[in-house]
């Protein structure tokens, strides 16, 4: 896919780790009122790194809701983290 500017191609893998993305308790996502419990907002990246690092019992009941209604849970937050292509 080529971008109308300069004809550069797009880097899907670019723009997968900097989509908008917030870090809300589980019992918040996907609720009408969910603005109002964000916790943590970034890029994608540095909300999967966020949720990485942080303790097992703290990130137990947190999930990351990415832009395209993607929401990813603690254990997929955390392989997220550990992939090869991780940015650092």
């Amino acid at each position: 896919m080529n971008t109308t500017i300069r004809a550069e191609s797009r880097d899907s893998a670019h723009d997968f780790w900097n989509d908008h993305a917030t870090i809300v308790p589980r019992d918040a996502a996907g609720s009408v009122l969910h603005g109002f419990a964000v916790l943590h907002s970034g890029t994608f990246a540095e909300m999967v790194r966020l949720m990485g690092r942080m303790p097992e019992a703290d990130r137990a009941e947190l999930i990351i809701e990415k832009s395209g209604d993607r929401n990813y849970g603690p254990a997929e937050a955390v392989a997220l983290f550990k992939r090869d292509d991780f940015p650092l």
